[in-house]
């Protein structure tokens, strides 16, 4: 094993361990540490970051060049800390092309599904997670990162609320939560203490071997209770896990248009919740529902009457 190979398993490592999406870095990066190996190079350059992500796609390796890019530069930033001689590509020299999903929107009935589906889960202390942090997506809105990276004593069980911590864009925030909510925490907490009562972390979310849940397992996971539940199922958009996001911010702006209430003004406060740099972010989910865009529509057909 070179020393690079040894640096890329640190790497990856640490980042499972910070609880981030590594299902890009664990198929691209190994390719470009054996590209460099193949070259004698001892050290990441960026000519030679580009000539990597530049290289023709073949089936297997279908990924755009901007994605391996950007994975190659996050590793290179790491590794500028180890060894001075490291070139850090620049961000933005080779563009990801945009390309916008339609989000799948559950419906409550799907949420209740997907957990009734956990539990035929065979392992108790999995399932309940599973149950769990299914159950705590859907009324939240976090991000599954978000989620994955909660410890124990992020939670005020008093207060009902979550701290998060450092999340995207480095920003920490407080989340209220219902007492519905609280009640399932509570209920995951004692089951977990039961079942595994000493984890090796402080997760609040935790594996069978007592270990912080990653996301590498998740939406595998989540993916086989859609299919077992039927969630998604005749639908031209698969199911995924931060989909529970989009489908939180959908239904908050609905019940407000529903309810007559300004819209607008409302905005940076759910801005702020779902833990947005900046409302014009949070617009996005304007488009992901057509009931959305009916209600926004009719809103701006009643203020253009009042004007005239």
């Amino acid at each position: 094993m070179s020393v690079l190979s040894q640096h890329l398993d640190e790497y990856l490592r640490l980042r499972r361990m910070l609880g981030h999406d590594l299902a890009e870095a664990h198929r691209l990066l190994p390719r470009f540490v054996a590209y460099l190996d193949d070259h004698g190079l001892e050290f990441v350059t960026i000519q030679a970051a580009l000539a990597w992500s530049l290289e023709p796609a073949v089936p297997s390796r279908s990924t755009v060049p901007g994605h391996r890019w950007m994975v190659v530069r996050g590793f290179a930033r790491y590794l500028s800390g180890i060894d001075p001689r490291t070139e850090i590509p620049l961000a933005g020299m080779v563009r990801i092309p945009r390309q916008w999903r339609p989000p799948f929107i559950f419906t409550d009935a799907d949420v209740l599904a997907l957990m009734q589906a956990t539990r035929s889960i065979p392992q108790p202390l999995r399932a309940a997670t599973y149950e769990t942090l299914i159950g705590l997506l859907a009324t939240t809105g976090l991000r599954i990162g978000e989620a994955l990276r909660l410890d124990r004593g992020d939670l005020d069980w008093a207060e009902g609320v979550l701290r998060i911590r450092c999340s995207k864009f480095q920003k920490s925030r407080l989340v209220p939560l219902t007492v519905s909510t609280v009640d399932a925490l509570v209920r995951y907490d004692h089951t977990r203490r039961h079942l595994c009562p000493e984890p090796s972390t402080e997760a609040f979310f935790v594996s069978l071997r007592g270990t912080r849940v990653i996301y590498e397992i998740v939406w595998p996971t989540h993916r086989m209770l859609c299919e077992r539940a039927g969630v998604g199922a005749g639908s031209p958009i698969t199911p995924r896990v931060h989909d529970h996001r989009h489908t939180f911010a959908v239904k908050t702006l609905l019940r407000w248009y529903r309810d007559g209430l300004d819209v607008p003004s409302r905005l940076p406060w759910l801005s702020t919740y779902l833990g947005h740099r900046e409302p014009r972010y949070t617009y996005h989910y304007l488009s992901a529902a057509p009931e959305l865009l009916a209600h926004a529509a009719r809103l701006l057909d009643s203020r253009a009457e009042v004007r005239s």
